[in-house]
């Protein structure tokens, strides 16, 4: 039951790819997760844009509620075309 849980908040996630700003700013979802890949994800990310980090609640992924782990999205910002 609780992997079934896990799968279904995942596969709702996966619906989670952008975002719009109140100022009218269009982002993009680039990566969901945390830990160690996390921080390489945003070294990375802050080098080809702005960005924008957003906690997410661990609630229903086990590994990362037992360890005390947080959860993050990194959201870059699209560039309005020329």
């Amino acid at each position: 039951m609780v992997e079934e849980e896990e799968r279904g908040r995942l596969a709702r996630e996966d619906l989670v790819r952008e975002k719009v700003d109140e100022e009218g700013n269009r982002w993009r979802k680039v990566y969901f997760g945390g830990g160690a890949h996390f921080r390489n994800w945003l070294e990375q990310c802050r080098e080809l844009g702005e960005v924008e980090v957003e906690e997410v609640d661990s609630k229903g992924f086990k590994c990362f509620e037992e360890g005390g782990e947080k959860l993050y999205r990194i959201w870059m910002k699209e560039e309005p075309p020329d």
